[in-house]
Formats: structure tokens, C-alpha cells, sequence
């Protein structure tokens, strides 16, 4: 596989879907193929089941294969579920020649700091994003790479979450045949996929509503400021629908998806929709109003977690830009006049086509895909970065390729597979 060629697994409780694509020259992402099957073994974000994830895995990631005409061996996988969570936390560093510049290896010393922080059993730090640095008590400094000071400090953004998932997460992609260039927050991945940078900067909420889970990532200032986990989404309101129209699941998303609203007051009484009868028994038919009633209460539910998590941030009055719905199940009928009516914030529906070429297809071009895409343009933007950064250090393009090729993981990564091989009695 050529080395600038980056793949996205977006491992999700509904689908599992595995993006293929590179940056062009004009720094747009081009999809070369793509796979999707229905995700059997994962619930709420997390494996359930390793053999049939493993299973849905290697069909996705073959389609994406023949289609992109790809040997697909590296990967970037999506990480969620109900078990992330973030706090605040701040570190310092004194520097012993403080008369000398703040080097950049000061910096990245700061922030490796922060992955050896004592977590609760069984908790490990996924990622630790810098808020803002502090030079001798001078706040809001971006870069201080270059600056004269003695105690360097920083503000950061940490996430956690549960070894024991993410290691069940990294084991199916390895049984499937695969190597893991890096553990990606999911949030993350849609935000980059859905969001300008101008959003960004003026402060917006990014709702990612998938089928097991609801993720939220707040930015500010171009910064992510926040980030929560919400444990129900699409599927939750399926049960609902099964449960208040006594119909098995399948016609229960089929409802859902073809005729479902947020807003019950959008329909009339006489819309009716019926759905075939079981064996021997006739068809029942269903109120459109019945079913957006159902959906509207589970849906406020969802909102109003949503926006006790924005008000939890702090930063409530400081999103300009409002609300960003993507996911799956940002595609449900009224849900931006729902969501409006319940926050009283602007809000849109994020498609991830701010970043995408134009001779994508337009299946890509749907809110569902946005985790995947997203996956593609961080993997993408890693990739530059590394492949800059140890081109600068070592002055060697083929040395740095091989190295990037093979895989350079995050700190969260490597702490995997050291247990891995460990395990195996490698090392």
C-alpha cells in the first residue's frame, strides 16, 4: 500500500465502514473506495463480541479493498463509547538554563508529562490536547517555542478511558489482519470532518449521534474545550419504536428512517403508514404522529443531556456558531427545530464535505460517514506532520517513510501493544 494512502475503520455499534482516501495537492481529500457492513459484535461503542466483530471488520475493509483497488494492511481507528471521559489538569515544568529559548523539546517534554499522570484502575489517558501555555504567570500563549522564561506551564484537555475496551477495540483489528497506526477519538475525527475553522474559532458544539452513543465536543477558540459521552443514541429510539408499536426491530428502523420525525406536531392525524403482518396475520397500520411521539420523547431526552453538557463546559454563552448535528441519526426528520426549541442555539446539520474532493460519491456525503471521513483527514494531517517533522530531524525522505509506513503510535498506542507483546512473550 503506498505510504500516503490513509484508512479510516470506523468501528460503530450500527456499521463498521472503512474509508480509503489521501490528501491531493490541493489539500482536499480524495476517496479512492470505501466498505460498510452491519456491526454485529459492538454495543454502546464497546466490542461485545470479538469473533464477530472480527468478522464484520475483514468485510468491510475487503470491499473497501477491491474497490479502491487497495492492499489495505495499516489502519486508523475510531475510539468511543461510554466509557470516555475528560478532565482539566494543569503542568509545569521548570527549566534549569532558563536564560536560554523555550525549545520545542520543552514543550513536547510538558505534554509527554501528562500521559503519566495516576489514573484509576483500569483507566488510561487516550489523548491530551494543550489548552493554552503559561510563561513565567504570562497566560494565553499558543506557541512559547521560542520564548525566555523559567517555569513553563499549560493547561490541558485530558481524556480518558477504559484499557480493557480500547485493548478489545486493537485485538479485533489485529485478528482481521491489520496494524493500528493510531488510536483516533471519534468526536475528534467527525469534528475535523463536519467543521470549518471559523466554527472553531467562534465556538461550536459538535453532537455526534451514533447508534449506541451520543458524542459531543465543544471548541472554542479553535481549541477543544470539552469533550462528554453520552450512552444512548439511534438504537435506543429503534427499542422505542419496537416497544410503542408492538412491530419486531427491522420494521421498527425502517420506520424510523423512512417516516420518522422529532416534532409529532409536523404530522397529521390521518398519515398512516402500515407494516406487514407477521405469518398468517394482517398488516398493522401506525399513526405518523404516534411515531414522531415516540421519537420526539426519546429525542428531547438526548438533547437535554446534550445541553446540561454544554452548560456543564462553561462555555454556554461563548458558542457563537451554536450547534453541529452529525451522525447517523442527525439525519431524523425536525431534529434541528427540536434541538433549537430545547437550547435555544443556532443549529445545523454537519455533512463531511467541507473537507472532500469533488468526485466523491454521494452516499459518502451523509452525516453517517462523518466519523470515517474524519478518521482520513487526521490520519492524513498525522501523517504530513510526522513525515515533516522527521524529515527536518534526520534529514532522510526514504528513512522517515519507512519509519511512518510501519507506524509511529501515540503514547496510548504503544502502551497496547506493549501489552500484546507481552502477552505473546515477544519481549
Amino acid at each position: 500500500m503506498k505510504s500516503d494512502i490513509i484508512v479510516g475503520l470506523d468501528i460503530g455499534t450500527t456499521k463498521i465502514a472503512a474509508i480509503v482516501g489521501r490528501k491531493n495537492e490541493l489539500g482536499k481529500i480524495e476517496i479512492l473506495g470505501y466498505g460498510r457492513t452491519e456491526s454485529i459484535g459492538v454495543k454502546r461503542g464497546v466490542v461485545s463480541n470479538i469473533e464477530n466483530t472480527v468478522n464484520s471488520i475483514s468485510i468491510a475493509v475487503q470491499e473497501a479493498s477491491v474497490k479502491s483497488d487497495v492492499d489495505i494492511k495499516y489502519v486508523n481507528v475510531g475510539i468511543a463509547g461510554q466509557h470516555i471521559k475528560s478532565l482539566q489538569h494543569r503542568g509545569s515544568l521548570i527549566r534549569e538554563h532558563y536564560d536560554e529559548e523555550i525549545s520545542q523539546a520543552d514543550v513536547d517534554r510538558l505534554h509527554q508529562n501528562m500521559y503519566n499522570l495516576n489514573m484509576s484502575p483500569g483507566e488510561e489517558i487516550i489523548e491530551v490536547i494543550p489548552q493554552e501555555y503559561i510563561v513565567d504567570n504570562e497566560q494565553g500563549i499558543k506557541q512559547p517555542a521560542g520564548m525566555l522564561g523559567n517555569n513553563l506551564e499549560a493547561n490541558f484537555h485530558i481524556i480518558i478511558g477504559q484499557t480493557t475496551a480500547a485493548k478489545n477495540i486493537y485485538k479485533c483489528v489485529t485478528k482481521a489482519g491489520l496494524e493500528v497506526v493510531d488510536l483516533i477519538l471519534e468526536p475528534i475525527a467527525s469534528a475535523e470532518a463536519v467543521l470549518s475553522e471559523e466554527e472553531k474559532e467562534a465556538g461550536v458544539a459538535l453532537v455526534d449521534i451514533g447508534g449506541g452513543t451520543t458524542d459531543i465536543a465543544i471548541f472554542q477558540d479553535g481549541i477543544i474545550r470539552h469533550t462528554a459521552v453520552i450512552p444512548f443514541g439511534g438504537d435506543v429510539i429503534t427499542e422505542d419504536v419496537k416497544e410503542g408499536c408492538s412491530i419486531i426491530r427491522k420494521h421498527a428502523e425502517e420506520l424510523k428512517v423512512k417516516f420518522g420525525s422529532a416534532l409529532a406536531s409536523e404530522n397529521r392525524d390521518e398519515e398512516i403508514v402500515a407494516i406487514p403482518g407477521l405469518r398468517g396475520r394482517p398488516p398493522k397500520e401506525i399513526t405518523l404522529r404516534n411515531l414522531a411521539s415516540i421519537i420526539q420523547a426519546r429525542m428531547e431526552e438526548i438533547v437535554e443531556h446534550v445541553y446540561f453538557e454544554i452548560r456543564n463546559s462553561g462555555y454556554e454563552k461563548k458558542l457563537i456558531a451554536g450547534i453541529v448535528l452529525t451522525g447517523g441519526g442527525a439525519q431524523l426528520k425536525h431534529l434541528t427545530q427540536l434541538t433549537e426549541y430545547i437550547t435555544g442555539m443556532d443549529t445545523r446539520i454537519g455533512y463531511p464535505n467541507e473537507h472532500l474532493s469533488n468526485n466523491v460519491p454521494d452516499e459518502l456525503a451523509s452525516p453517517m460517514y462523518a466519523t470515517g471521513i474524519g478518521l482520513v483527514i487526521v490520519g492524513a494531517d498525522r501523517y504530513i506532520r510526522d513525515m515533516s517533522k522527521q524529515k527536518k530531524d534526520q534529514g532522510d525522505t526514504k528513512g522517515a517513510k519507512k519509519e511512518k509506513k510501519e507506524g509511529k503510535p501515540s503514547s496510548f498506542l504503544k502502551k497496547i501493544q506493549d501489552f500484546f507483546e507481552k502477552d505473546a512473550g515477544i519481549s
